[in-house]
């Protein structure tokens, strides 16, 4: 006979009281953790700028931690709190405890995603900056790249979160890893050349020895890059055609970034005739450097006789431009030559009738082109470069 009091009324081995108990806990803990969150999200949001170096990322992760909470995962933790006041057989046991359990994965789940979106969009904030680093592109190159990374490691993420939620379950995994280990190797050897521009594009991208918009020189290849991809570099000669690199063949390359620039240091060489006077030709070093310390924004370097050659005797000088951009490194050159043919004839000397003046510089069969302010193409000639 069941007692006239209703809330000793027993059900599952649980009283209608402790029932009744076990949903009020259940919904007091909800309702608290959804105050506490939403209080919380608030007083994030209405926080002053930080001005601690490093507070606006780890605000930023709090507050997504904070927002991305689910109201499962609250539920999740009310049940297992209201679970504790009752006596449950251990099927319903289990069945709680696999609830909670899936529930917390789930959750963690949702806030690592959160958590590797604001990581990568601080990291491409942080490294897009319109300097020679970047060439003023916005990082379009690096939010591309790390776009995909991004994907993987969400990737991961979810997978490492399913394979322990099996787990956690009572589902066995262990054959279901060796599998899944078995088929990434396949698949990994299927496509490694795939894999090696994709991880090359990342070590681009990290690394930036070149970004959108740089001149550079690859293997006697040069001109403007236009794009970074996951696969390939593509190009912009400077005849006009598109080129594209692999960016696994890209990397092994020596390549040369000519936006690096800062300054040209240039080896002039003239032949004199070797039948001018020992003082006229001694006296051709101390023209030349009046010539060139003549010039806006070139420093000099030296100035000295070498040695006589079949030719002639040459008369070897240094000068440095100060200055990255081609077209001031032309008017440079341009005046020092008219200057030396100019003046030379004050000494007593001059040029030898099979030398002329000779402007060595480092040889680059494929220079950027004149208002991208690398150095032209000259054949059989280098120049030296700081």
């Amino acid at each position: 006979m069941r007692p006239l009091n209703v809330l000793d009324w027993e059900y599952f081995h649980n009283t209608v009281r402790d029932w009744l108990t076990a949903l009020a806990i259940l919904v007091c803990v909800f309702v608290l953790l959804s105050i506490v969150r939403k209080v919380a999200h608030r007083r994030l949001l209405r926080r002053a700028v930080p001005t601690v170096p490093g507070a606006r990322a780890r605000e930023s992760l709090v507050t997504l931690v904070v927002r991305r909470t689910r109201y499962f995962f609250l539920s999740a933790i009310g049940l297992s709190f209201a679970s504790l006041s009752l006596t449950l057989p251990p099927r319903w046991e289990q069945t709680v405890r696999g609830i909670a359990i899936v529930a917390f994965l789930l959750q963690i789940a949702i806030w690592g995603d959160g958590v590797i979106g604001v990581v990568l969009h601080h990291y491409v904030a942080g490294r897009s900056t319109p300097s020679g680093d970047d060439a003023g592109d916005g990082g379009a190159a690096s939010r591309t790249t790390v776009a995909a990374l991004g994907v993987v490691a969400r990737i991961v993420l979810w997978l490492l979160i399913a394979l322990i939620a099996l787990d956690s379950l009572g589902v066995h995994v262990t054959t279901l890893i060796a599998g899944l280990g078995v088929t990434g190797i396949a698949l990994a050897l299927a496509v490694q050349n795939i894999l090696g521009d994709l991880f090359a594009a990342l070590s681009i991208v990290l690394d930036k020895p070149f970004v959108v918009g740089d001149p550079i020189a690859v293997d006697g290849l040069g001109g403007t890059v236009e794009r970074i991809g996951l696969k390939t570099t593509r190009v912009r000669s400077n005849s006009g055609e598109q080129i594209i690199f692999s960016n696994g063949d890209l990397l092994k390359s020596r390549i040369r970034n000519y936006r690096r620039l800062r300054e040209r240091t240039i080896t002039l060489t003239i032949t004199l005739d070797q039948t001018a006077p020992a003082k006229a030709i001694a006296r051709v070093p101390e023209l030349i450097r009046d010539v060139v310390q003549a010039q806006h924004g070139v420093r000099f370097s030296r100035s000295h006789i070498t040695i006589p050659t079949n030719q002639g005797i040459a008369a070897e000088t240094v000068y440095v431009v100060e200055s990255p951009d081609y077209t001031a490194y032309m008017d440079a050159q341009q005046e020092i030559t008219v200057g030396i043919l100019s003046r030379l004839r004050e000494t007593g000397a001059s040029l030898a009738a099979a030398g002329g003046v000779t402007i060595i510089r480092e040889q680059s069969s494929a220079g950027p082109p004149v208002d991208t302010g690398a150095p032209a193409k000259a054949s059989g000639g280098r120049e030296n470069r700081p």
